[in-house]
């Protein structure tokens, strides 16, 4: 009997399929519960029928630190739509026998670490997730969740920014799977001030280290953007440019075409 894949699996299937079809890939990221999590439900599929090859979900958080203000007001609003990782990994075992687009956690480790890394990392296997990023995770300080992730087949995904050293881009490098983020900029998501510096030097960089693909994102606001920068990486990641899309629409048939028209507009980019 074929054992069903894992998420590490999932996310490496999908992003080796795009390599040798040489396409980039469209992550889009929503807030998970803004505004509600039936939104949300309904939303993620329609996001991969419009060409998103990965979606990656935010569980809101008091404190989001490496997030800007339009997903800081997104967590803001969607504080109260879950009672706590139970009840967002219930949602996304919802999602998982609807559509096959790998799902991606973003969220902060405090959450984990309460919950029990092992016990999560069980858990969001078993709800059909297929990766976590925990920005303010320190790889120095990441050896258990990594095992315990590793052990359950998700993807642990860390980041690699502007003003990370060579020694540190390497142990990134070898330590992520599905894929490694590389932050656009010096700052938090939204922002575009300097997007881009020496992007061309830290992939060489990272490609003479890893074949693990290198997707990029924070501040990625445009499908002009997106189309110069998937030129030099294997994919972007966009985030603030789609909840602020959202946010901007008053009824939940507005935020869903907007979000929909957007992330087309961002595939056939990527795709031209």
């Amino acid at each position: 009997m074929t054992q069903p894949a894992t998420g590490i699996q999932r996310l490496e299937g999908v992003l080796g399929a795009l390599k040798k079809q040489n396409r980039k890939a469209l992550v889009a990221y929503v807030m998970a519960g803004d505004p509600t999590p039936a939104f949300t439900e309904a939303l993620v599929p329609k996001l991969a029928e419009a060409g998103a090859d990965i979606i990656e979900l935010g569980f809101p958080f008091s404190d989001p630190m490496a997030d800007g203000p339009v997903i800081q007001a997104a967590s803001e609003r969607a504080l109260r739509s879950f009672p706590g990782l139970n009840a967002y990994l219930a949602m996304v075992a919802r999602l998982r026998r609807v559509t096959p687009v790998p799902l991606v956690l973003m969220t902060y480790y405090n959450l984990v670490f309460r919950y029990g890394e092992q016990a999560f990392a069980k858990a969001a296997a078993e709800a059909g997730l297929d990766g976590a990023i925990l920005p303010d995770l320190a790889l120095e300080e990441a050896e258990t969740w990594q095992k315990a992730a590793e052990a359950a087949g998700v993807a642990s995904v860390f980041l690699e920014a502007p003003n990370t050293s060579a020694q540190q881009a390497g142990l990134i490098a070898q330590a992520s799977r599905g894929f490694v983020y590389l932050i656009s900029l010096k700052g938090v998501t939204g922002s575009d001030k300097g997007i881009g510096e020496h992007l061309d030097q830290r992939i060489d960089r990272l490609r003479k280290l890893t074949h693990t693909p290198l997707l990029l994102g924070f501040g990625i606001s445009t499908p002009e953007q997106a189309h110069t920068l998937g030129g030099v990486c294997d994919g972007v990641i966009v985030g603030s440019a789609l909840v602020g899309r959202m946010a901007a629409e008053s009824t939940d048939a507005g935020k869903e075409q907007a979000a929909v028209a957007l992330i087309r507009s961002f595939r056939q980019a990527l795709d031209a």
